[in-house]
């Protein structure tokens, strides 16, 4: 089998790549205004699994993609009031809790999974794509833009959004006032708790909903483990992207490079690099992206330090 010219791949590999770019997006945009109210979540794995998990099950059980992601937001809204819990009122760790929800569902999913699923037909109904006629039929961008289904298009809203909340509205001054200095943001009236509260239930929620979309939009089935360490690139991705909005989107695209390269790359038929290698890719992208932003990133300056009144 002749290997396609790479100008030939190159539309489908941008259009994968913004697909495997699309959790990594929500989880990052979520993480970033966890961040910026000065909580650091480490247990983005743990909130996608249980994300994609509950999508999947209540997708199985209704066959409804809107009960799916209205289940998977559920979820994420419930862990993050449990982690704000502990970190913001309680001021336990915050990479302790943080590892423990990475723990918690990787197991429980897994668990479950086991428990009611394995031995059963369990492909779900997933998200369609929406072909547009006449603009998905354009060269090169018709195939990158108007072939992808919604949760992906959903993106191109997402980050303007974010823009508009974290500098346009008072809600996001309070959101930086309480990560850069909470003790002054306090002072003026700003409740920090409440403000933190916010930014962690922002953030489980939207983590959530990149793991749904793995289930339910990019594959049509849940297995154990399949963020694939996605939750750990959603944290680098927000520092590649300086805790900004717009960079985190760009970061996270870069990063989805890497994922399409390295399926293209296995299916290439006269490849002789071992498929585990290729596989490597986006993590090793992700330490070489750490090291290249090594000191000359600022972040929030309360970033994981508990306020104490």
């Amino acid at each position: 089998m002749e290997s396609l010219p790479f100008f030939v791949m190159l539309p489908a590999i941008l259009a994968a790549t913004w697909r495997m770019a699309t959790p990594l997006i929500y989880a990052s945009i979520g993480e970033l205004f966890t961040e910026r109210t000065g909580v650091l979540n480490i247990g983005l794995e743990g909130i996608m699994l249980f994300g994609a998990f509950t999508a999947f099950a209540a997708v199985l059980f209704t066959d409804n993609l809107i009960i799916g992601i209205a289940a998977a937001i559920l979820v994420g809204i419930l862990l993050g009031l449990l982690f704000a819990l502990f970190t913001v009122t309680i001021k336990a760790n915050q990479i302790v809790v943080g590892v423990a929800f990475n723990l918690l569902g990787l197991g429980m999913t897994g668990f479950l999974f086991r428990a009611l699923f394995v031995g059963t037909d369990n492909a779900v109904r997933t998200v369609p794509v929406l072909n547009i006629p006449v603009l998905s039929d354009l060269p090169i961008i018709g195939e990158i833009v108007f072939r992808q289904n919604l949760m992906v298009l959903a993106t191109l809203i997402l980050v303007p959004v974010a823009s508009f909340l974290l500098y346009k509205v008072a809600f996001g001054l309070s959101v930086r006032s309480v990560g850069e200095h909470p003790k002054a943001a306090d002072t003026v009236g700003i409740g920090v708790a409440r403000t933190r509260y916010a930014g962690v239930i922002i953030g489980a929620t939207l983590t959530a909903v990149a793991g749904a979309y793995l289930t339910i939009a990019h594959t049509n089935q849940f297995v154990e483990g399949i963020t694939s360490g996605r939750g750990f690139i959603a944290l680098a991705v927000v520092v590649f992207g300086r805790w900004r909005p717009k960079g985190v989107f760009w970061a996270s695209i870069l990063f989805g490079v890497f994922f399409a390269l390295q399926l293209r790359l296995q299916a290439m038929p006269d490849l002789i690099i071992p498929y585990q290698a290729l596989q490597m890719l986006p993590y090793v992208a992700t330490i070489v992206a750490l090291l290249s932003v090594r000191g000359k990133t600022h972040a929030p300056s309360a970033l994981a330090v508990p306020y104490e009144p």
